[in-house]
C-alpha cells in the first residue's frame, strides 16, 4: 500500500496518453488550439507500461486512460493490453469523447482488458453541443455510446459537465436519456484549476471530489507525476528509479492544492 503523509491510501494512476483531441471544447482548449507535442515529446507505450507496472508492484489497482482524447493515440488497444499483461489492476477504465469508438475498435479495448468506460457528453442539444466542442456532431458520440453497450462494458457512464448556462431541463433530459439506454449518468460541476483573483478578491473554486478522498496519481503525457490536480508542483519520471519517483510523489501529495497554472486540463487528463 501507498499511503501519502495525511492518511490516504494512493492506489489509483490516471495515465494522459496524449494532449490531441479532436474537439476543442471550450472548457478545455483554446480555440485556435495549442503547440501539440512531438511523438519524441511523450511517453512511449513501454515507457508507460514500464510506469504502470511498479506502481502496480507499490499498490496501485486502479487505473485510467485520459487525454486529451486517447483514442487519437495510435495502436491504443495494444497499450490496454500490455497494461491488463502486467496482471496488477483489477479496473483498467477510460475517458472519451466516444467519437472515434467504432463498434469493432470497442470490441477489441474490451476483448484486451478495458473494463469500463466514460463518455463525455454535456447536452442533448445538437446545436448547443456544437458550440461546446466548437463544431462536433453529437450523433457520432451517440455512436460510440452504441458501441460501448453492445461491447458490454459494465458500466458505460456518461460524463456531463455542468455549467452555470446548464437549465435544469438540460439535466432531466440527460437523467432520462441514461435511464432508457441503462448508462450511468455522473454530473460533474464545472471547475477551474486556479483561483480567480479580480481587484485583490481571491475567488473560491469548486472542486470535482473532496481533497480528503483523493487516492490519485496523475501522469502527464510528457513523462510528469502530477500529486495533486490543483498545484503546479511536477516531478518528472526518473525512468532508472520509477518507483522512487513515485514514492516521492505520493509523499509530496498536499492536504489539499490550490491552483494550477502551469498546465490545462488537456495536457492533465481530469
Amino acid at each position: 500500500m501507498t499511503i501519502d503523509g495525511h492518511g490516504r491510501n494512493i492506489d489509483y494512476l490516471r495515465i494522459s496518453v496524449t494532449d490531441r483531441c479532436n474537439y476543442r471544447c471550450v472548457y478545455c482548449m483554446p480555440e485556435e488550439g495549442v503547440r501539440l507535442k512531438g511523438h519524441d515529446e511523450i511517453l512511449t507505450f513501454e515507457e508507460i507500461v514500464r510506469i504502470a507496472g511498479a506502481a502496480g508492484e507499490l499498490g496501485f489497482r486502479k487505473l485510467r486512460l485520459t487525454g486529451g482524447e486517447p483514442l487519437v493515440r495510435k495502436n491504443i488497444e495494444r497499450l490496454v493490453g500490455m497494461i491488463s499483461n502486467t496482471g496488477y489492476y483489477d479496473d483498467i477504465s477510460m475517458t472519451t469523447n466516444g467519437t472515434m469508438l467504432s463498434p469493432v475498435l470497442a470490441l477489441t479495448l474490451r476483448d484486451v482488458g478495458l473494463s469500463r468506460v466514460n463518455i463525455s457528453l454535456d447536452t442533448l442539444d445538437s446545436g448547443r453541443f456544437a458550440e461546446i466542442t466548437r463544431g462536433g456532431d453529437i450523433d457520432d458520440v451517440f455512436a460510440g455510446i452504441e458501441a460501448a453497450k453492445r461491447a458490454r462494458f459494465d458500466p458505460v457512464k456518461i460524463n456531463m459537465i455542468i455549467f452555470d448556462t446548464t437549465t435544469m431541463e438540460e439535466v432531466e433530459s440527460m437523467r432520462a436519456f441514461c435511464g432508457e439506454h441503462d448508462l450511468l449518468l455522473q454530473t460533474i460541476k464545472h471547475f477551474s484549476l486556479y483561483r480567480m483573483v479580480d481587484s485583490g478578491q481571491v475567488h473560491s473554486f469548486d472542486r470535482p471530489m473532496p481533497c480528503s478522498r483523493c487516492d490519485r496519481l496523475r501522469l502527464t503525457a510528457d513523462g510528469y507525476f502530477k500529486p495533486c490536480l490543483f498545484s503546479d508542483h511536477e516531478i518528472k519520471v526518473d525512468m532508472d528509479d520509477i518507483k522512487g519517483s513515485i514514492l516521492k510523489s505520493v509523499r509530496e501529495k498536499p492536504l489539499e492544492g490550490s491552483s494550477c497554472c502551469n498546465r490545462s486540463m488537456y495536457q492533465i487528463g481530469g
